[in-house]
């Protein structure tokens, strides 16, 4: 909650927040944390579920340059209206790495990095800064992951972000090496971080754990779990990301 003076009074204003999500099903989890929505506002590709409580929720789309794309388009809309957001928050379900991320768990980022953007070279992998351009890493602000870890209760570490899902448990190693402090993998993090540093806007992301990163056993998910912590999740969140101050970016 920030204090402004306006026209001699005292008033209360609260930070804007976009939450991105992949699919709607995920969206939906987010939503139950709050009141009742009371508007869908047209996006080109995409709609907004505005809540009772003035939080966008956008189903932005699977990958991040689906999901990127869209929540550019969210965040240069209102930005074109005069009402910027201040928080973009890329929420979902994911995988853990285990033992650090266990089934039922909650990963907020301390890092968002995307994982296979680069080179496969003779002598290993070679993300894209090494070829001289880009970048792989968006980092959240500390007060932020602060914040959102003692609101929830979530362990804190990189969230990769992968444009193919790890199926083996050579892929989640060789992961795990390159990235140590990895806890979690999703598939649009990044995309939606870029489009928030273009227009300089705090990124957050937040992942409920429904299967670890390793051999894909869908008998041994736990999706519904999963959207169920998220739900509780927001629940926690939304009273302390209203109130954090942009100023602390």
């Amino acid at each position: 909650m920030v204090l402004q003076a306006e026209e001699g009074l005292l008033t209360t204003s609260y930070a804007r927040v976009l939450v991105a999500t992949a699919v709607p099903a995920e969206r939906d989890a987010v939503a139950r944390a709050f009141a009742p929505p009371v508007e869908h506002v047209g996006l080109p590709g995409a709609a907004l579920t505005r809540t009772a409580d003035a939080w966008d929720l956008l189903a932005a789309g699977v990958g991040p340059a689906r999901a990127g794309a869209c929540v550019a388009s969210a965040l240069t809309a209102a930005a074109l209206a005069g009402t910027p957001y201040d928080l973009v928050v890329s929420a979902g379900i994911g995988g853990g790495f285990q033992p650090g991320a266990p089934v039922g768990s909650l990963v907020v980022a301390d890092r968002i990095t995307v994982a296979d953007l680069g080179a496969e070279t003779a002598d290993g992998f070679l993300p894209v800064t090494e070829l001289g351009f880009g970048t792989v890493t968006h980092r959240t602000p500390e007060s932020l992951v602060r914040v959102a870890t003692e609101a929830t209760g979530a362990r804190t570490g990189t969230i990769l972000t992968v444009s193919t899902v790890t199926g083996t448990a050579a892929r989640a190693t060789e992961l795990r090496t390159r990235h140590p402090g990895a806890l979690a993998e999703g598939m649009e993090g990044f995309g939606v971080a870029e489009a928030a540093y273009a227009h300089g806007t705090a990124v957050l992301e937040i992942r409920a754990i429904s299967n670890p990163v390793g051999p894909r056993d869908r008998a041994a998910w736990r999706i519904g779990d999963a959207l169920t912590a998220l739900t509780e999740a927001f629940g926690k969140l939304a009273p302390v990301l209203e109130s954090w101050q942009t100023h602390e970016q």
